[in-house]
């Protein structure tokens, strides 16, 4: 059967997560949150599954001999949330900088236009709201900073979604990986950990869209 975990086996050590925070520790961790969450080389950067297995680390669930890993789970749950709101930071800075110009931008090999223009559309479908929803969703996670900057949103308004997407996916995301690395039938099984951590993170999505569906009937009802 092929589960998560596999997977991670398959990879390069650079995109493994458990490889990737054996090897770096808190700064490549940190490094990464930052750089997936507004820097336009970061969008292949596994987020999601490196947040959840920082929490785990720190609940102690890689202790295995001399290769053990084990956090600070404050030092990881500050770190993260700062390193989090500072990439979208720097993205919005960036997509404001840039402005159109990023849209005419060729094709290379660490950028896709497909990328921008998926970001846009999620930012045009869901507003503000974007900023903290995309958290939630690898590549848009990287991109919708730097629309929204593109776009000249409003600058408060993006400081204030962002902090709060920062929140919810670093520090939700990092705790959720805590108390699961606490259980231990969930510590003996990982890969189903990652799977539910995959399950969860869609959550915020499958509630977006279901209200954004409400309120498109509702307007057509209304115009009809």
């Amino acid at each position: 059967m092929l589960t998560l975990a596999t997977v991670f086996a398959l990879l390069p050590d650079w995109l493994d997560p458990e490889k990737l925070i054996r090897s770096g520790g808190y700064i490549l961790l940190f490094a990464i949150v930052f750089a997936e969450s507004g820097l336009l080389i970061g969008f292949f950067l596994p987020g999601d599954s490196l947040l959840f297995i920082a929490g785990m680390a720190s609940a102690g669930a890689f202790r295995t001999g001399t290769d053990s890993i084990h956090f600070n789970i404050w030092v990881v749950l500050i770190g993260v949330f700062v390193a989090a709101v500072a990439g979208d930071q720097v993205g919005y800075l960036f997509g404001r900088k840039a402005g159109p110009a990023l849209f005419r931008r060729p094709d290379s090999r660490f950028f896709k236009q497909e990328h921008l223009e998926k970001a846009q559309e999620f930012f045009e479908s869901h507003g503000p709201r974007a900023i903290v929803l995309a958290r939630f969703v690898p590549i848009v996670r990287t991109f919708c900073p730097i629309v929204a900057g593109a776009g000249q949103m409003e600058y408060k308004t993006f400081v204030r979604f962002n902090v709060i997407g920062g929140f919810l996916w670093g520090i939700g995301v990092t705790t959720l990986g805590y108390f699961l690395g606490n259980v231990a039938i969930i510590r003996d099984n990982i890969e189903i950990a990652l799977l539910l951590v995959v399950a969860v993170s869609l959550i915020p999505i499958a509630i977006e869209v279901i209200r954004s569906r409400r309120e498109k009937k509702r307007a057509e009802d209304h115009a009809a």
